[in-house]
């Protein structure tokens, strides 16, 4: 029982600083659940093979309530491109639909390694990029809009994440400042937390690879993180129009470094002893 209650600490701690983050950068805060999750679950004993895919789809279903509150906050400062949020939202929940059928289809111990190669490559955005980068003077539309909307949604979706880095990222380099940018990818988590904890509940459905969970959602674990997110989402938003994020986003760079080099050990020693 003593460990229990260490667990249930431990993840509503990590909630609470998935909610942190959702608000002062923008992002849903999966790329901290998910690793929490996933270690979570080896702690608890779950040995199945498709605990993984459990840590994205709970991690998407969470997102849903730190986005909604994160672009709630924005928004009344005024910070949200609400123009930007209708037209790459669509494109963004497609891709999303689809992220989550690839998830379902790949071995987890690729998903694990995946997830850990892309919080390395991410990291990098944290700590080298700069918000005077550009590569336009606006967001794209038409098809290259279509493609990149629905790549976020996919990679978003394999990953278990809101989508706010890669979204951050493209808008800062289209010429959004990065308040704007932050805000506004806040909401891209709404268009990809809802269709893709949807798309994890139906694949996963039958699956059972960890207890009391609907298909790949785990409901204790979404009950833990999105109880204890929702509520400090606000103030990360707060931080974000007061602080300076360079210090900060070098510090969050260190620590993905440090979760990716660990999951891709995991699923590299996984896929050696199979």
């Amino acid at each position: 029982m003593t460990d229990i209650w260490i667990l249930v600490l431990a993840m509503a701690a990590t909630g609470a600083f998935a909610g942190l983050i959702a608000g002062l950068f923008g992002i849903g805060g999966g790329i901290v659940m998910v690793p929490a999750m996933f270690y979570a679950f080896q702690f608890l004993g779950y040995d199945d093979p498709r605990i993984m895919q459990v840590a994205v789809g709970t991690s998407l279903a969470v997102i849903i309530a730190t986005s909604l509150r994160s672009v709630s906050a924005h928004a009344k400062r005024g910070a949200v491109d609400f123009v930007v949020l209708k037209t790459w939202a669509p494109w963004i929940v497609i891709g999303t639909l689809v992220g989550a059928v690839i998830a379902h289809l790949l071995p987890g111990n690729f998903l694990t390694g995946l997830f850990g190669a892309m919080a390395i490559l991410l990291s990098a955005q944290f700590f080298f990029g700069r918000p005077d980068w550009r590569l336009a003077d606006e967001m794209p539309g038409g098809p290259l809009r279509w493609g990149l909307g629905g790549g976020i949604g996919i990679l978003s979706a394999l990953m278990g994440i809101g989508g706010g880095v890669l979204g951050v990222t493209l808008m800062t380099l289209c010429g959004k400042s990065i308040h704007r940018a932050v805000a506004t990818a806040a909401g891209f988590g709404v268009a990809i937390g809802l269709p893709g904890a949807i798309g994890f509940v139906v694949t996963g459905w039958g699956q059972d690879a960890v207890p009391w969970s609907l298909g790949y959602v785990n409901l204790p674990g979404f009950a833990l993180l999105a109880g204890s997110a929702f509520f400090v989402a606000p103030l990360g938003a707060k931080l974000a129009h007061a602080l300076p994020e360079r210090t900060l986003k070098r510090c969050f760079a260190v620590g993905l470094v440090v979760v990716g080099v660990m999951l891709v050990r995991e699923a590299w020693l996984a896929s050696a002893a199979s």
